[in-house]
């Protein structure tokens, strides 16, 4: 059967490259891709992006599934429209996909089911915004309602970074729409974690657990970003915390949903902050798979990708049985100069094409494309073309060997200003080590 994957970063070739490996795939087609997917075997990229067009062409082409990638397809309500003309697709509806889309729609949705979260308040003019930051502490978080490509999250250290935040998000427009309206709260002290599930409206199949860097810069300095690289699985989720959030978190979003007559069916990814003392929050939700952590997960899935999102559009996730490979996997993510605020593209990528050739020899390491294109001027080469370029995911035995085999690699690959952090993975190799020197 053919497949179609929609969306042009390292999620989707991640997503594109394990469903390839299902026996009953014959070719899987990404809208757009990327370099990366251009080049995959058993991949082929088109360069549409319309919802009208990807109807056209999944009827033309006879795709049995499309599977959704990022999240601004999903708040376009692509699935509403597939489901209309009798198209199979995995993904949250238009309105399901609020979740995501809206922050001040998930919190109150949050709110209405008890499930746990940050001391908020929601505004849309600056003045109102202002007078709640000066009654508040810092540090404190303020959030753009919509979308805005990782830029609409400002976790402020001061009071003058928080009134900033919330100038250019209602008095500058900086972020258009997606910032018209804000949602101020409360900071919350911890340690991250994402906890993705897939659901079929019913039930949820947990996928393996990980951990994002969404700090540029080691040592978690620096702007919020997309993420600098992921790790699999996430120590700090135990078994006991994992049956917790599942308790807390998974169930009453499933079953809130249900109530309001939306019920949830895709990928979904609770970001969630644990606290010194076990106490979990939701931080947010996003309606599809992470980026990066998409990336170590299929690494480490070894249950056909195809048969479970079969199994989630049959209502039969609860008879899902998932494997994974019991090593570690760990993505350090390469990015483009000026990122997040400003990345520059158009850079050639040296080393690139070698690595490619080694990794057709190995399973134990893959180089997923997000921001890449391929030159037309020097087919031997790969350009920059985003912010987040690269993530070289790889496997270990541990997280340090995890680490130690990713890192190998992605020092083989430059391109001029490149970003890396070094310390992905830090806070799991201190869990095993604390003299570990992160």
């Amino acid at each position: 059967m053919k497949l179609l994957v929609v969306g042009s970063g390292g999620r989707e070739h991640a997503i594109a490259w394990k469903l390839s490996q299902s026996p009953r795939v014959q070719k899987v087609f990404v809208a757009p891709g990327n370099a990366g997917t251009a080049l995959e075997l058993g991949l082929e990229n088109i360069p549409i992006t319309a919802i009208t067009e990807l109807v056209a062409f999944v009827k033309q082409e006879n795709i049995a599934l499309t599977v959704v990638g990022p999240e601004a397809p999903l708040a376009d309500g692509i699935v509403d429209t597939f489901r209309a003309k009798g198209l199979r697709i995995f993904g949250p509806t238009r309105r399901a996909a609020q979740l995501e889309a809206s922050k001040i729609f998930a919190k109150a949705f949050m709110q209405r089911y008890g499930i746990p979260t940050a001391k908020s308040a929601n505004f849309n003019q600056a003045d109102a915004a202002h007078q709640y930051i000066d009654q508040s502490a810092v540090p404190i978080v303020i959030k753009a309602d919509g979308l805005a490509a990782g830029k609409g999250v400002i976790v402020a250290q001061t009071y003058e970074q928080a009134h900033d935040a919330v100038d250019r998000m209602l008095t500058d427009s900086q972020l258009g729409k997606a910032g018209a309206q804000i949602l101020i709260e409360d900071f919350l002290a911890g340690e991250e974690a994402s906890f993705i599930v897939m659901a079929d409206g019913q039930h949820a199949l947990p996928l393996a657990t990980s951990q994002d860097h969404k700090r540029l810069l080691d040592n978690d300095l620096g702007p919020n970003t997309g993420g600098m690289g992921a790790y699999s699985p996430a120590l700090c989720i135990t078994p006991e915390l994992h049956a917790r959030i599942m308790r807390e978190v998974i169930n009453p979003t499933l079953l809130g949903m249900a109530q309001e007559n939306e019920p949830y069916t895709g990928f979904l990814y609770a970001g969630l902050m644990i606290s010194s003392r076990g106490d979990i929050k939701v931080l947010e939700f996003n309606c599809r798979l992470g980026d990066p952590e998409t990336q170590p997960i299929m690494m480490r899935l070894k249950t056909d990708l195809l048969r479970l999102i079969e199994q989630a559009l049959n209502l039969s996730l609860d008879k899902a049985e998932i494997e994974w490979d019991r090593r570690t996997a760990l993505g350090v993510v390469l990015a483009a100069e000026g990122y997040p605020e400003s990345p520059r593209k158009h850079d050639k990528i040296e080393g690139l094409m070698e690595v490619i050739k080694e990794q057709a020899a190995t399973e134990d390491f893959h180089v997923f494309h997000a921001g890449t294109a391929l030159n037309t001027e020097d087919p031997s080469s790969i350009l920059t073309a985003g912010g987040r370029v690269l993530c070289v995911a790889a496997l270990g035995e541990n997280i340090k060997l995890a680490h130690q085999r990713a890192y190998d690699i992605a020092h083989k690959i430059q391109f001029s200003g490149s970003q890396m952090r070094h310390d992905i993975g830090y806070r799991a190799m201190n869990r095993i080590d604390p003299k570990v020197d992160s």
